[in-house]
C-alpha cells in the first residue's frame, strides 16, 4: 500500500494523468533507474491544470532539477509568458536545458544556477505562480520573500509536504528520509498554514502538495 494513496487508487489515476507528450514520457521513464527527485506526473498535471485556471503569465519555480516540472508549467503559459527556474545543480540545469529545448518551450524559459537563498533576493516580481519543490531546509527560509513575490490573487505551490507521512511522528514504523529535512517540513507547514497573508490547503496527492493563494 503507498504510504498516502493506496497503491490501487494510485493504479488508476496514473493513466488519467498522463500527458502522452513524448518528451515528458521520455524524461519520466528514463529516471526510472536514475531517481532524480522530479514530481510525479499527477503532480505535474496539477501544475499545469492551477498556472491554466488563473492564466499564469510568470511562473518561478525553485528547483528545476532536469526541467520534468518545468515543462508541465511552461506548457501552461501563453506564447509570451515566461518561466524562470532556479537550480543549484550545474549540470542538471544543463540537462534541463536540452530538455527544455526537446519540448520545444526554451522561448519561455530562463533557468538560473546557483543558490536560490541568494539568488532569490535579486528577483523581482510579482509572479502570478511560483512552485517550491528545493532544498527542504529552505522552504521555511524563503517563504516570506516567495509570498513577497507573489502578487495578490497568485498561488503558491510546494511538493512534498506530507513527507512520506513522516511528518507526522511515529507513522512510520522505519524513518527512510533525513530528520533535520523533516523537522524543516514540519516547520513549513505550520507556518504557512498560519501565514498572515495566505490561504492554504494541503492536498494529499503523491507526497502531499500544499496549495496557498495569496490573500489582497
Amino acid at each position: 500500500m503507498g504510504q498516502i494513496v493506496p497503491d490501487a487508487i494510485e493504479g488508476y489515476l496514473a493513466p488519467l494523468n498522463r500527458a502522452g507528450d513524448p518528451v515528458l514520457d521520455a524524461i519520466a521513464s528514463g529516471n526510472a533507474t536514475r531517481g532524480l527527485p522530479l514530481v510525479d506526473a499527477e503532480v505535474g498535471a496539477l501544475l499545469r491544470v492551477l498556472a491554466t485556471a488563473i492564466k499564469a503569465s510568470r511562473i518561478l519555480e525553485i528547483g528545476t532539477a532536469i526541467g520534468y516540472s518545468g515543462i508541465w508549467l511552461a506548457r501552461a503559459l501563453p506564447a509570451d509568458g515566461m518561466l524562470l527556474t532556479l537550480e543549484i545543480d550545474e549540470e542538471r540545469a544543463r540537462e534541463a536545458r536540452d530538455n527544455f529545448a526537446r519540448a520545444g518551450v526554451s522561448d519561455r524559459v530562463s533557468v538560473v544556477v546557483g543558490d536560490a537563498q541568494l539568488k532569490i533576493a535579486k528577483v523581482s516580481g510579482p509572479f502570478d505562480l511560483i512552485f517550491q519543490d528545493g532544498d527542504k531546509q529552505l522552504y521555511t527560509p524563503l517563504l516570506d520573500r516567495l509570498v513577497a513575490l507573489l502578487r495578490p490573487g497568485g498561488l503558491l505551490i510546494t511538493d512534498n509536504v506530507l513527507w512520506d507521512g513522516e511528518v507526522v511522528p511515529g507513522f512510520a514504523p522505519t524513518p527512510r528520509h533525513n530528520i533535520a529535512d523533516t523537522r524543516a517540513i514540519v516547520e513549513y507547514n505550520e507556518r504557512v498554514a498560519a501565514h498572515p497573508d495566505l490561504l492554504t490547503s494541503i492536498v494529499p496527492l503523491r507526497d502531499g502538495v500544499s496549495i496557498s493563494v495569496k490573500t489582497p
